[in-house]
């Protein structure tokens, strides 16, 4: 489990080790394909940014033995949801890799990746019953789950559009990934036992750092390289039209139409040339600074919190985004 975000405070790298722990406790099965794709997909683990937003808001360490307990388990659902959507989402696009390891449709076939996702949101939601029973927060995570979907659908609907607008993006952006980061962020607040307040500030950060953390995601596609775990212009290949693309379009509609009028039939040398005119006209330059105010909307709220811990994690958190590389 990739930690660098949280290595150096190991009061909530414990929890998310704990974290981890769950989820490996979890994720057993007895079909041996199921069994060693869970296995890969957990080994390869990602930051666990979305659980460690919801620990820190939920100030677990401040918490009874009990009430730890509870918070690690919603903790892990977090994770599991977004380990499943992941590996559905590389179905779709037939992604070659995911954090930088074959991905699991790659690796094991579209059937046994399908059925791998699905079995994790199964654990999603023991976990949560066993946690939440009787929880307004049961309604919120299902409601949170339409949400991601619909914004995959937009995104899906949106594919090689030469019209989509930048509010079709941010809507679909606000659905297929600040959703879970809100959902985290306000669900802490809640399990924290903060005040009404509190939990509707801790909303608005988790979705203003999730669309932040999204932007510089897609900025990746056109700025990064071979080292990185998000493969370069992928999206791009598969018509996702994002944010750096379409600011560039903009301005710049002559140059990149003729190109992406191709959809499927872009070459190598014809999305090289999309790279090119956005890096040059300065497409991801704009995209990086909307990224920024996102990101300082997000700080100037976290200055909000009365905790001071809490405060000065989140800060950290939203600085480092800055400077991602993967």
């Amino acid at each position: 489990m990739k930690q660098h975000f949280f290595h150096t405070y190991p009061a909530i790298n414990n929890a998310l080790s704990k974290v981890n722990q769950t989820i490996n406790d979890r994720i057993t099965i007895k079909n041996p394909q199921l069994h060693d794709a869970l296995q890969q997909m957990a080994s390869n683990g990602g930051k666990y940014l979305r659980p460690a937003f919801f620990l820190l808001f939920a100030n677990v360490n401040h918490q009874t033995a009990d009430e730890q307990e509870k918070l690690i388990k919603i903790a892990s659902s977090l994770e599991v949801l977004h380990m499943a959507t992941l590996i559905h989402d590389d179905i779709i696009d037939d992604s070659p890799k995911r954090r930088g390891a074959v991905s699991v449709q790659a690796a094991f076939g579209k059937d046994t990746a399908v059925y791998t996702g699905d079995f994790l949101f199964t654990i999603f939601f023991d976990l949560l019953v066993e946690a939440m029973t009787g929880s307004p927060y049961l309604t919120r995570n299902a409601r949170t789950m339409r949400k991601i979907l619909t914004g995959e659908l937009g995104q899906m609907d949106n594919r090689f559009d030469l019209s989509q607008s930048l509010l079709d993006y941010y809507r679909n952006v606000n659905g297929k990934t600040a959703a879970i980061f809100s959902l985290a962020a306000e669900e802490g607040a809640y399990f924290g036992h903060g005040d009404r307040r509190t939990i509707n500030l801790a909303k608005r950060i988790g979705q203003n750092i999730g669309i932040s953390f999204q932007i510089l995601d897609d900025i990746l596609d056109y700025s990064g390289d071979e080292r990185l775990n998000k493969p370069v212009l992928e999206d791009l290949a598969t018509g996702v039209y994002s944010l750096p693309l379409l600011l560039t379009l903009q301005n710049h509609r002559h140059e990149l139409e003729p190109l992406l009028a191709k959809k499927h039939q872009m070459t190598i040398e014809d999305m090289e040339k999309v790279q090119k005119i956005v890096i040059t006209h300065g497409g991801v330059k704009q995209a990086q600074e909307i990224a920024t105010k996102f990101t300082q909307k997000a700080q100037t709220e976290i200055d909000e919190l009365a905790d001071k811990h809490t405060r000065k994690m989140l800060k950290l958190v939203a600085k480092k985004l800055l400077t991602r590389v993967n």
